[in-house]
């Protein structure tokens, strides 16, 4: 039996036929994406598109300064249903639209005619480059959202979880003059129930204390690797928690794994790992080092990798949080599936930019909202 005919024979067909009509999809070229690769044939045809991201405000960490992030929208086609993924690159991560768009001009998807065979499929995706993993997270996402829809559920609840367990997101103010902090937090003290304040520099303490100035909201803080002697770290650290901060982020340079275990060993707050670990295969070598691991879907290559990590380091006793880019609300709707199952989220990268394509997870609140919409939980607007 094809699939097609299963669906109509499970009712599961007419859902998913719905869910594409709210999408904005078509069964033609869909308005804003340019076709630069399409599969031919029955199987799953992939395309995408560069979409570079608009910042509100100059967004300023311990190693650069940005006031936009490139990225590439990525689709997926099978039999009148669509899923989206994104591909988001800041600096750091060593990928471009260029190389990005080469990986995905290489991938092809249109072997494959069954979606569900994520394992296969996501396999055959990893094994073209060592590397490149923003690409592949951005099929993976589409993938994802794409079989989501087939089934007619929302991948939180195809993974078990109760959505209203969510934890509130914090909201990232970056390493800025104390008028522009002012500026910032006094935007988003009233919206958040907790905020994360980018350190790292000589201008930490001023830091804190401007934004106390403000409001006495919980914060969450990441230096980045920013902090370079161990003992000034967690001397920080020991004045940071005096100030209402309850927890952190990479404190030193992932290389500098003696060090930051040194440090997690001592801390009164609970040190996370985020540039120390990109993917499942790292966990085991950084285990001790720190109490938690940041996952977030472009380090990571997607969602089927996202979950398995969640799993993993709670099997280790490890705790987890969730985070992101600066990207639209389709890769952190995606990244927001995970988010009944960790301890910590940092899902603000699409509250971040001006230029947002679609509608998914909601921020109502400080609290996540996710949406009982099939597949990543995305409407496209335009």
């Amino acid at each position: 039996m094809k699939r097609r005919d299963f669906f109509k024979t499970t009712g599961l067909l007419a859902a998913g036929a719905a869910v594409a009509g709210t999408s904005g999809c078509s069964s033609g070229k869909p308005q804003g994406f340019n076709f630069n690769k399409l599969g031919k044939g029955d199987g799953l045809k992939l395309s995408f598109e560069p979409y570079e991201l608009e910042l509100r405000h100059v967004f300023t960490v311990s190693s650069y300064s940005r006031k936009t992030t490139p990225g590439v929208q990525v689709r997926i086609d099978y039999e009148g249903f669509t899923g989206y993924g994104e591909a988001s690159m800041p600096p750091y991560l060593g990928q471009t639209v260029e190389s990005v768009c080469a990986f995905l001009s290489r991938t092809d998807l249109g072997q494959f005619r069954d979606p569900f065979r994520l394992e296969e499929i996501l396999a055959y995706v990893d094994s073209l480059s060592p590397g490149d993993n923003a690409a592949k997270a951005a099929i993976d996402i589409a993938l994802h959202d794409l079989v989501g829809k087939l089934m007619g559920q929302p991948w939180w609840r195809i993974w078990g979880l109760d959505p209203s367990k969510a934890p509130d997101t914090t909201f990232t103010i970056g390493i800025d003059t104390a008028d522009v902090v002012r500026e910032k937090t006094r935007e988003c003290a009233d919206r958040f129930n907790i905020l994360k304040v980018k350190v790292g520099l000589d201008n930490d303490k001023e830091m804190i204390r401007t934004i106390r100035e403000i409001t006495d909201l919980p914060l969450a803080v990441d230096a980045n690797q920013g902090w370079k002697d161990r003992e000034e770290a967690l001397d920080e650290i020991f004045w940071l928690k005096e100030r209402g901060v309850v927890m952190v982020e990479q404190p030193m340079a992932k290389e500098r794994m003696d060090d930051n275990a040194w440090i997690t060993e001592r801390s009164p707050l609970p040190i996370f790992a985020d540039e120390s670990i990109q993917r499942l295969a790292d966990i085991p070598s950084i285990k001790g080092a720190y109490h938690g691991i940041n996952i977030k879907l472009m380090k990571c290559t997607g969602m089927r990798e996202g979950w398995k990590m969640v799993n993993y380091a709670r099997a280790e006793g490890m705790k987890v949080m969730v985070g992101c880019m600066t990207e639209t609300s389709c890769a952190v709707s995606a990244a927001a599936q995970l988010s009944p199952a960790v301890d910590f989220c940092d899902l603000d990268g699409n509250l971040l930019i001006t230029n947002d394509i679609f509608q998914g997870m909601e921020v109502i609140g400080g609290h996540i909202v996710l949406p009982d919409r099939p597949g990543i939980g995305i409407i496209r607007k335009i």
